[in-house]
């Protein structure tokens, strides 16, 4: 996807379509991290704490079972 800056005030925004918002399930009302290596910007958003620890809590149980094969598997 393509995508041009467009003219707000005295500065740019970057306009994210509806579809590509739904898959991230980001709205007007996420934060956003904004970072960059210099070359390429990365727009991050920001998960609430709850949600992070459920992530990490899946993962760890998926470790459990499957660490063994996880690690062959990256050798």
């Amino acid at each position: 996807m393509t995508k041009r800056l467009s003219r707000s005030g005295n500065s740019l925004a970057l306009v994210i379509d509806r579809p590509l918002l739904e898959a991230l399930e980001i709205d007007a009302d996420t934060e956003l991290e904004l970072s960059t290596d210099g070359d390429v910007l990365v727009v991050t958003p920001i998960r609430d704490r709850k949600r992070s620890k459920r992530v990490d809590e899946l993962v760890s149980e998926a470790h459990e079972p499957y660490g063994g094969v996880f690690r062959r598997l990256s050798e």
